[in-house]
């Protein structure tokens, strides 16, 4: 399974791989050799719980989903120009689970392809291209996604905001703007999406236009947000009303995550103009899709420009799709992920009661975020604490992440197969860490306030040593 030794493997890495591509744990670094289900296995065959990886969906290496992939590879690989079952059947699978104007397909290979393509069919529908989006999002490495994505063009090192987009606040009812302390889900649903309004009003008056509103419908790399039940139907509405289309970027929280529904955005009820998805749709193997109006696809068919992509949609790609379909449906992986879902974000608050550093559990399904405090009246963010959990999480083999914008949400989205003997495990090694840490802060206050008494004491004891010369022992010096 090894080809080199570790050390052997970073030297070469650090030599011929772009050093902006980074690695989890970078002091570090975990050597994968293998993947199971919900655990991953390094070089020495220890075996980590895997929370993190929402790309494997029905577990690593699930039997259906290689064999599939094995047996197309076996008999034809090719581009989707010529004719073939794979790619109509995949598009039939996908469209049976979306609102009935959601019926035209266009395939690629990942996610920042999508919503690329996902772009450019606003674009020349409404004829416009201004863009909302919104703060700490991020929806891929290309440019005109980098462009959109806070996440990354507000980086010391980044691009900046382009003229035409527009930044929305994250509709976070925890550390947003509008907080659940000071207003109602509901005033905070709509205060925020005002805030949208205000921008399609600032766009059509600059004469630019809307051509997209585009979020995704629950915010991962924004800390795990849970945007308010009316958020989403207000912004459609005022997007609508100013021209622009909808998407929905469903690449992180689709494929039935949250259990209830096959897309998060289902369970805001509204209806998007467009639809991304990727990451989890191959289990691992690169294959997206953007699925779209038959109104907006004929626009884009209007131009009379011809949409190719050499890879998307091709057979092994689409059988490797169609078996992570099945396995979802054959598994009852959607029913999985809400029963532990909910097992796994009781099991979170139970542990809040105990622990003063989480500030907020939140999520929908196999989606949490855990949001560390040092303070609960002011809700701070940890930033050290979140550091320190997913560390020593790694150490007792479980592996967690942190994100938000200030790094103190610890994020779970696991394979689907996850268990509530898993939940159990991740929550009492958790608690464990968190008493740890606990520990720590009160002895690094010990420290802190005796440090602050030395220089105190020095003084009183340099004070003492100076005996005062007596008056008498002058004028006798002086009468000598």
């Amino acid at each position: 399974m090894e080809q080199l030794p570790k050390e052997e493997t970073i030297a070469l890495r650090e030599k011929l791989i772009g050093p902006s591509c980074q690695l989890f744990f970078r002091k570090d670094p975990l050597k994968i050799v293998r993947g199971k289900a919900q655990y991953l296995y390094d070089e020495k065959s220890n075996a980590y719980l895997d929370c993190i990886n929402n790309v494997a969906h029905v577990g690593h290496c699930h039997p259906a989903v290689v064999q599939a992939g094995c047996d197309q590879m076996a008999v034809l690989n090719t581009n989707n120009r010529f004719l073939h079952d794979n790619i109509v059947v995949c598009a039939q699978k996908i469209v049976s689970t979306l609102p009935d104007k959601l019926e035209v397909c266009f395939f690629v290979n990942s996610g920042s392809e999508a919503n690329d393509l996902a772009l450019r069919l606003a674009q020349i529908h409404t004829g416009h291209r201004d863009v909302i989006t919104l703060e700490h999002a991020y929806h891929g490495h290309l440019t005109s996604l980098i462009d959109i994505s806070h996440y990354k063009f507000n980086l010391p090192g980044g691009v900046g905001q382009k003229k035409h987009v527009h930044l929305a606040a994250c509709p976070d009812s925890y550390r947003g703007r509008y907080r659940d302390n000071e207003y109602s889900m509901d005033e905070i649903g709509t205060m925020y999406a005002n805030e949208v309004g205000d921008l399609c009003e600032k766009s059509t008056q600059n004469g630019a236009g809307v051509s997209a509103f585009i979020a995704e419908s629950l915010l991962s790399c924004g800390g795990q947000v849970i945007p308010p039940k009316n958020y989403f139907s207000r912004v459609y509405e005022h997007v609508r009303r100013a021209g622009g289309v909808c998407i929905a970027d469903e690449v992180q929280v689709g494929f039935g995550r949250i259990g209830k529904h096959w897309w998060a955005f289902q369970n805001y009820n509204v209806q998007p103009d467009i639809v991304t998805m990727g990451k989890p749709m191959g289990n691992g193997h690169p294959v997206a899709c953007v699925v779209t109006t038959r109104e907006i696809a004929d626009s884009f068919f209007n131009t009379g420009v011809e949409y190719f992509n050499t890879y998307g949609g091709n057979p092994v790609s689409c059988a490797i799709a169609n078996a992570v379909f099945d396995t979802i449906e054959n598994d009852n992986l959607m029913e999985q992920a809400l029963i532990v879902g909910e097992y796994l974000l009781d099991s979170c608050q139970t542990l809040a009661k105990k622990h003063k550093q989480i500030g907020d559990v939140r999520g929908v399904g196999l989606f949490v975020g855990i949001d560390l405090v040092e303070d609960r009246d002011t809700r701070k963010a940890n930033k050290e604490c979140a550091q320190i959990v997913v560390q020593r999480m790694r150490e007792e083999r479980i592996l967690v992440s942190a994100d938000g914008p200030e790094c103190n949400v610890i994020k779970f989205k696991p394979p689907m197969v996850f268990t509530k003997e898993n939940v159990d495990e991740v929550v009492a090694t958790l608690d464990r860490v968190l008493t740890e840490v606990k520990h720590k802060e009160r002895l690094d206050a010990k420290i802190k306030s005796l440090q602050n008494l030395v220089p105190a004491i020095i003084e009183e004891h340099s004070n003492k040593g100076q005996r005062p010369v007596r008056p008498i022992y002058k004028e006798n010096i002086k009468s000598i």
